[in-house]
């Protein structure tokens, strides 16, 4: 995402959640956050119910959609066509912010052109949203003095994901929402500790706080630490690992706390890389299914079982304590990891999780001012912290962008990678349930969350429900061009005829055998939020 890096850091959020609570407008797009973000939701209600006025963008009626002001129901994938169209209208009504792109922005006349080639016509015909709410939104948006733009995977989860969030980027940039309190854009990050995973440089491409692998003077920094020749290219990602085959480069794998089997997109692919391991070793919790293909298995110690820091999405590092000593035979990650590195000629003598910190905020700029003994007390601190006097950061961009000034990146709408036809003539739609989570390796252990929502259902529409002899409840087939499911149909006017909407928690209907592995091709996530399908009633 090297467009919106450069503008807005790692992709983290730029202000706090409490934040959320005082903006007068939230626009909320591509985020289930009722169902998702429980927590953070609760601060965009509390918000509406202080006057705050709160745009959802989603092609479904979800509950945080009931409770907005304006709910524009956009067709799937056309997030970047109705973004361009509110920038139009702003522009087109002087509302954008002149001193703001004047002073903090670069490359603003290439994005002016582009917008006057804008046709809100077709944008409407695009979108499926009426001009007139088009233009409501984007001047709820600009008017506002303290306005906050959330969003999710919804955004991301496309071939066109990078661009997605660029023209969001945009927007921020062209009615100067950023840089201040209550004010700027807040993705949300998709489970736990995400943001500090990234922030370590658990990614191919960069080391700990977004050095770039590529950068010599990075790689030589890191090399004298660990005393190691680093490579000079960047690693592999995650789809060309897991969609490599069962004869791909890559001949064994270590995951840790992941369930690929369920969660990433065309499992077949998935499951017959996995299987074609020389080795596979898998730490988790429980005996996942990608566990149940591992040929050793690392049983895991829980969060109260270990120390150690998360970093949420608002970039609050904070100290988990150990409560009770590790159950059994598992182990934290840490002591798994030392034992392997030790095994492998690699020795990793740290005695304590506050000594890992330490080398943490030696090595990583933006975390130099964090250490456990300042965590022991208070909320923790949020990044960048700089020095160990360093307060952190509420909010980023008070003077400055990372990059200096933030730069306007013209987007174009992208069609999915796969569309309805005659064979295939719905679109699916995949996300979350509020009462499970992920793939469901620990909420299905919970009876009172199983006893809330225990198996997958379809979200049909009735008039597609209708056409095709489907009653409330009864089991049906969803197929893609990858294979096919069976699951249970409800009806409901909540997403839009041609659409079906699913969840991914349930190993008994495995959805992901049916998404595709299309991905963006700069950040190369893969585009779950669209493929084409079918449903056939299963017969009694």
């Amino acid at each position: 995402m090297a467009g919106l890096a450069t503008t807005f850091g790692s992709g983290a959020m730029t202000n706090s959640i409490n934040e959320i609570e005082q903006a007068q407008v939230i626009l909320a797009v591509g985020t289930n956050t009722t169902e998702a973000h429980p927590q953070v939701a609760r601060r965009m209600l509390d918000a509406v119910d202080r006057g705050a006025k709160l745009i959802v963008i989603d092609p479904r009626r979800t509950r945080l959609a009931e409770c907005a002001t304006l709910h524009l129901a956009i067709r799937p994938g056309s997030d970047i066509a109705l973004l361009n169209g509110m920038m139009r209208i702003i522009l087109d009504e002087n509302l954008h912010d002149d001193l703001f792109i004047e002073m903090r922005t670069e490359n603003f006349l290439a994005l002016r052109d582009m917008l006057y080639r804008v046709d809100l016509a077709e944008v409407e015909v695009e979108t499926g949203v009426p001009r007139d709410r088009i233009a409501s939104a984007a001047r709820l948006y600009a008017r506002a003095q303290k306005a906050v733009i959330c969003y999710c995977l919804g955004i991301t989860q496309h071939i066109c994901g990078t661009d997605n969030v660029q023209s969001i980027a945009n927007l921020a940039m062209l009615t100067g929402h950023v840089e201040k309190e209550w004010t700027g854009v807040d993705p949300l990050r998709g489970q736990n500790n995400v943001q500090g995973a990234c922030d370590m440089g658990a990614l191919p491409s960069v080391y700990p706080s977004y050095q770039p692998v590529a950068d010599p003077t990075f790689r030589r920094k890191f090399e004298q630490a660990w005393g190691v020749t680093l490579p000079e290219q960047p690693g592999l990602t995650l789809l060309d690992m897991t969609h490599s085959g069962g004869q791909g480069a890559i001949r064994g794998m270590y995951i840790m706390g992941e369930n690929p089997m369920l969660s990433d997109p065309d499992a077949t692919k998935v499951e017959a890389t996995l299987r074609g391991l020389d080795f596979l070793a898998v730490s988790d919790l429980f005996l996942t299914e990608t566990a149940q293909l591992a040929h050793v298995v690392f049983p895991a110690a829980s969060f109260a079982e270990k120390t150690g820091t998360v970093t949420n999405s608002e970039r609050r590092v904070q100290l988990i304590r150990q409560v009770i000593p590790p159950l059994g035979e598992t182990w934290p990650d840490s002591d798994t990891i030392m034992a392997l590195a030790a095994r492998l000629g690699y020795p990793m003598p740290y005695e304590s999780q506050a000594e890992v910190m330490e080398e943490i905020a030696l090595l990583t700029p933006i975390y130099s001012g964090i250490f456990h003994d300042r965590l022991e007390t208070g909320w923790g601190l949020q990044w960048p912290c700089w020095g160990r006097e360093h307060p952190g950061t509420p909010f980023l961009h008070k003077y400055y962008f990372t990059r200096g000034k933030g730069h306007f990146v013209p987007a174009q709408p992208i069609p999915a990678s796969e569309l309805p036809d005659d064979d295939f003539p719905l679109l699916l739609n995949t996300g979350r349930v509020y009462h499970q989570y992920h793939t469901g390796t620990m909420s299905r252990q919970c009876p009172t969350l199983t006893r809330e929502a225990d198996r997958a259902l379809l979200q049909l529409n009735p008039a597609d429900a209708k056409g095709l002899a489907i009653r409330q409840g009864e089991m049906v087939r969803l197929t893609s061009r990858r294979g096919s499911i069976e699951l249970a149909a409800s009806l409901t006017e909540e997403v839009t005829a041609g659409s079906v909407y699913t969840t991914f928690h349930f190993h008994e209907a495995p959805i992901n055998r049916l998404t595709t592995a299309a991905a963006d091709p700069k950040a190369k996530c893969p585009e779950y939020k669209i493929c084409a399908v079918r449903v056939e009633k299963v017969s009694p």
